[in-house]
């Protein structure tokens, strides 16, 4: 009897400290800081893609220019934020497909930190691009063609850059969608900080 009432006294043990350690973990979210400072009040930081693809079925589109601005807090001990304008110009869909419009929608998109294993991540919630195609061979032309959903990017804090692949988007559970078809969507995105912390490092 003995034995059994040490062993089960040993067992509520080990369930506390895994919560405990599973709560402590949980409740660890990264958070924006500028020079190893963590952020206090907000900042507005801004990027153009360095290379950024759609891959959607029947039209890969691709920007020449796909800009972004994004405000960024802290809250709740973890780092937050909106991308507020998000203009796209010179896009292209391929041989058979033009792109007669492309527009970010529903704006403000918001987005949060969170970490998967080791690595960082940015998380884009609420994305909605419209997409209006032409061309006589085009399989998505003459009607407006949505993509949704959200995507999940790696944080490269030495070079300041997000990534978004098919790997990130698996990583965070994330996904891009038109109708029920899946979306890829390829993108190197580097960030500055535009107003109080112009110039200096930020990282998550």
């Amino acid at each position: 009897m003995k034995t059994r009432r040490y062993a089960v006294v040993l067992a509520l043990v080990v369930v506390a400290l895994g919560s405990a350690t599973m709560s402590a973990a949980a409740s660890a979210a990264p958070v924006w800081k500028f020079n190893g400072t963590e952020l206090t009040g907000n900042e507005t930081i801004v990027g153009a893609a360095i290379s950024s693809k759609l891959t959607i079925p029947g039209a890969t589109t691709e920007c020449a220019h796909f800009l972004y601005n994004m405000k960024i807090k802290n809250s709740a001990g973890a780092g937050s934020g909106e991308i507020t304008e998000l203009p796209l110009y010179e896009c292209t869909a391929g041989a058979t497909c033009s792109v007669t419009s492309i527009t970010a929608e529903s704006l403000p998109w918001k987005t949060h930190l969170t970490t998967v294993g080791t690595s960082d991540y940015l998380i884009v919630e609420g994305v909605k691009v419209g997409i209006k195609y032409a061309g006589a061979e085009c399989a998505l032309a003459g009607t407006l063609t949505i993509v949704k959903g959200s995507a999940g990017g790696v944080i490269n804090n030495e070079e300041q850059t997000a990534t978004f692949n098919k790997t990130t988007f698996e990583k965070t559970g994330t996904s891009l969608k038109v109708a029920s078809s899946s979306v890829e969507w390829n993108g190197l995105f580097p960030t500055e900080p535009f107003e109080e912390h112009r110039e200096q490092k930020l990282s998550a």
